[in-house]
């Protein structure tokens, strides 16, 4: 029998974005499949017609509903498309003990749980559904892509291949059995300690206070989720951060193995002087790589912009929207 949670959630409009005055919002909640139940800000374009293409929306990694993924749920609203933007499993305001926790699977399965919602709702042809994934998401959502047959477009943005940076480093700088060696027995070690202490570890958010001689990507993370461009009190990037054993699973569960086989429409989109770039550009070369559907997928590089221009555009208006509409549109037809 699946039972929902009792969740406590915000009345008020805390996003870090403004309200659109184009768009009903309300809040809703769903369950997936492992009883965790998700919360989630619906937006609907008022004056709709008919039953509508809808989209569920997530990310970053770390992230919540508020800042970057309501941002698109509400832009892609004023386009005419019904569209959720939900927390992940653990996270922000949807259900699931402990907290600060992330797996492969069960954020893969998010997704999925928010099309068995999207599905089912009276407003939307359930022959029209697709997905957004930013930064960590991303990955997740390019395997939900993989797994879910109704999902029938995913667009990718800014994304990170989770598994990938965990068990390899960035940019594979660590991707020996020693460096994984290391890792695994540094979790392990980290697990006796929370277990004693009857809690877990926190990592830590976003570097606070900035170092100076961080990496620019660093500073490009504090500029967004530590300032007022998009901090937000629950988001764990903005705070303190995913347990230390939080993402444990990712070090040996590489998400992407079947991507090639993705029959649906995937948009990937990515700055061209994002850090995080490479993971787009392998990603497109791997989904594509021996595959018979390749017709209707697409790499797209926003020229200048950098990681976190995708989450809010960046005060340059990074985020292609008008790109994200017409892809939608054709393949949600």
């Amino acid at each position: 029998m699946m039972k929902t949670e009792d969740l406590k959630l915000t009345g008020e409009w805390d996003k870090t974005f403004l309200k659109s005055d184009r768009v009903n919002h309300s809040k809703v909640t769903f369950v997936n499949r492992y009883g965790i139940t998700l919360a989630a800000d619906m937006y609907v374009p008022k004056n709709a017609d008919g039953k509508l293409p809808a989209l569920a929306v997530s990310g970053p990694f770390g992230a919540v509903k508020e800042q970057s993924s309501g941002l698109y749920a509400q832009t892609m609203a004023e386009r005419g498309f019904l569209t959720i933007a939900f927390d992940p499993s653990f996270t922000g305001e949807s259900g699931g003990q402990p907290r600060y926790m992330a797996s492969p699977d069960i954020n893969t399965e998010d997704f999925m749980a928010a099309v068995d919602f999207l599905s089912l709702c009276d407003l939307v042809d359930p022959n029209r559904i697709g997905i957004i994934g930013i930064c960590g998401w991303g990955g997740m959502a390019l395997n939900a892509a993989a797994l879910d047959t109704r999902i029938k477009a995913t667009a990718v943005m800014t994304m990170y291949d989770m598994t990938r940076v965990n068990a390899k480093g960035y940019f594979d700088a660590e991707d020996s059995e020693e460096a994984r060696y290391t890792k695994k027995a540094a979790l392990c070690a980290q697990r006796i300690v929370d277990y004693k202490a009857g809690e877990y570890a926190l990592g830590g958010g976003v570097v606070d206070p900035l170092p100076e001689d961080a990496p620019f990507f660093v500073k490009d993370y504090y500029d967004y989720y530590k300032t007022g461009r998009g901090y937000h009190a629950r988001s764990l990037n903005s705070n303190g951060g995913w347990n230390v054993v939080g993402c444990e699973s990712f070090l040996n569960q590489p998400i992407l193995q079947y991507s090639n086989e993705i029959r649906s429409a995937v948009l990937i989109v990515h700055g061209e002087k994002a850090h995080s770039c490479y993971f787009s550009r392998d990603a497109y070369a791997n989904m594509v790589k021996d595959s018979k559907y390749t017709d209707n997928k697409e790499l797209m590089i926003i020229p200048d912009a950098v990681h976190t221009d995708l989450y809010d555009g960046g005060g340059k208006d990074a985020i292609p929207f008008e790109k994200l509409q017409s892809f939608f549109e054709e393949y949600l037809k």
